[in-house]
């Protein structure tokens, strides 16, 4: 039986493609079958694996979405031993629009996911910045939620809008989804303003958010414009280091 991870929170630039990404490359290093599936039409995801967009305009999320080829046959091997992705491009942008008088349309992912069910340890799930049609999609499908939360004040501040709609979807979809933890990213260890908000968060969330934390780094930054992860493009940094750990983490913990 796999487990379902869905990376989301709807305010942007907080980590959600690195972590989803990063995890996911980080879960396959320790030899578990894994797909990442890009549910964003930004595509970031599949460029920072490396995934050449001309191979996969026409097969990627949105034509299993529509219904158009079966979810096996848009999956595409990664350099990466045990990762497969599922890649996505700008196609996804219409997708509400098209899909709005579709009965039980949140749980379309759902159903697709079901066709794998045992062909991996972990599903990873990336998604827009937005609360919308794909975020509620890939909730619906998920065992788990991850939040990213970088740092900084204005980024705790979108988080109770997440958690409730966490709630929403708990109550009406998907009553086995779990919050799985808050990730503390783009931590810095010189800034004051940091340290204060992984203390706020602590404080509220306890045991829901993971010891791991992510810092900032310029490494980490970097692998996307190449199209690696941070395991392949320098795995001795800073980034690298506390992705494995985090991986561990949830590997370990029993929470996940």
């Amino acid at each position: 039986m796999n487990k379902i991870i869905c990376i989301a929170n709807q305010k942007g630039g907080v980590g959600k493609t690195t972590t989803a990404i990063n995890l996911s490359a980080s879960l396959a290093t320790a030899e578990k079958k894994t797909l990442l599936i890009d549910c964003d039409s930004q595509g970031n995801a599949s460029s920072g694996m490396g995934i050449d967009r001309d191979v996969i305009k026409t097969k990627n999320l949105y034509h299993t979405l529509c219904g158009n080829l079966p979810l096996k046959e848009v999956i595409v091997n990664t350099q990466i031993p045990h990762l497969d992705i599922v890649p996505a491009n700008q196609d996804l942008i219409g997708i509400e629009v098209e899909f709005i008088h579709l009965e039980e349309r949140e749980k379309k992912l759902r159903y697709l996911l079901k066709s794998i069910d045992s062909e991996y340890n972990f599903i990873i799930i990336d998604c827009p910045p937005s609360l919308g049609f794909l975020t509620v999609n890939a909730l619906v499908a998920s065992d788990y939620l991850i939040v990213p939360l970088q740092c900084e004040y204005f980024a705790m501040e979108g988080l109770g809008y997440l958690l409730h709609t966490l709630r929403l979807v708990k109550s009406r979809l998907n009553p086995t989804l779990t919050l799985g933890g808050i990730l503390l990213t783009m931590f810095d260890t010189r800034n004051l303003l940091s340290h204060r908000v992984s203390e706020d968060v602590r404080k509220h969330f306890g045991d829901k958010v993971f010891k791991t934390m992510i810092p900032r780094n310029v490494r980490l930054s970097e692998s996307p414009s190449h199209g690696l992860p941070i395991i392949l493009y320098d795995i001795k940094s800073r980034g690298a280091m506390a992705y494995m750990e985090f991986a561990q983490e949830i590997l370990t913990n029993g929470r996940i």
